[in-house]
């Protein structure tokens, strides 16, 4: 069975990451921040903050990612145990 992390890092999930990334980040940046980039009120700590906000939906793609693909990763022989306990 893969690991959580080597799954998070398999290549697609990467790929759907950043793609999420990149369409979501700049619209957080613009509601969070957009003001002050409006003005000219850009500091280290807001740049620091922007930069952590494309993390988010980087981090919230992979996160789902992983979970919606971990049933397809276990073992057979551990298949049946979970759904007889959802039963």
């Amino acid at each position: 069975m893969r690991s959580w992390l080597e799954c998070a890092a398999a290549r697609s999930v990467v790929r759907r990451a950043v793609a999420s990334a990149l369409v979501v980040s700049p619209v957080l940046i613009a509601i969070n921040h957009g003001d002050a980039i409006v003005t000219g009120d850009i500091s280290a700590g807001r740049v620091l903050k922007m930069v952590l906000t494309v993390f988010v939906p980087y981090a919230v793609s992979t996160f789902s990612s992983v979970q919606a693909l971990a049933p397809r990763l276990r073992p057979a022989h551990t298949k049946g145990a979970t759904e007889q306990r959802r039963a």
